[in-house]
């Protein structure tokens, strides 16, 4: 687990923004983490990815069965996503040679691993709504 640092506290306590070499090496990690980082967790921050990863976090799913379950999704956005997630290792894919082809998706290990932060953030969220809301409207306000 990484820590922030004590001169990352004072940062934030005196409301300074963090420079950018700040930034690489908060958690006491070489430069250049947060761009690898930004690399695997990148796809996971679009729009549909959460949705569809937290869908199939409840078991495996048919292509349909996702579409009808996220709202809004077309289908070649869906067929891109999970592209993408199978791609990144978050998804498998399997074909059933039946007529018409059943394909069916569900999480890997690297998938499921990933439910634990996206719940965290989700529940972050969720706690904080109200809190984001009151900033926006405060803020919206002073822009009028």
């Amino acid at each position: 687990m990484a820590y922030i640092s004590e001169d990352s506290v004072v940062q934030l306590a005196e409301r300074r923004p963090l420079a950018p070499s700040d930034a690489e090496t908060i958690d006491g990690s070489q430069p250049g983490q947060c761009t690898r980082a930004n690399e695997v967790i990148s796809l996971v921050g679009d729009k549909w990815s959460v949705h569809i990863v937290m869908l199939l976090g409840q078991g495996r799913h048919r292509f349909m069965e996702i579409k009808r379950a996220v709202d809004g999704i077309s289908q070649k956005m869906l067929t891109v996503t999970l592209r993408g997630l199978e791609r990144d290792g978050y998804v498998t894919r399997t074909v059933f040679p039946t007529i018409p082809p059943k394909v069916e998706y569900e999480l890997t290990d690297l998938g499921r691993d990933l439910l634990i932060p996206l719940r965290a953030l989700g529940s972050w969220a969720l706690e904080n709504h109200a809190r984001v809301v009151a900033a926006r409207q405060a803020y919206d306000a002073r822009e009028e």
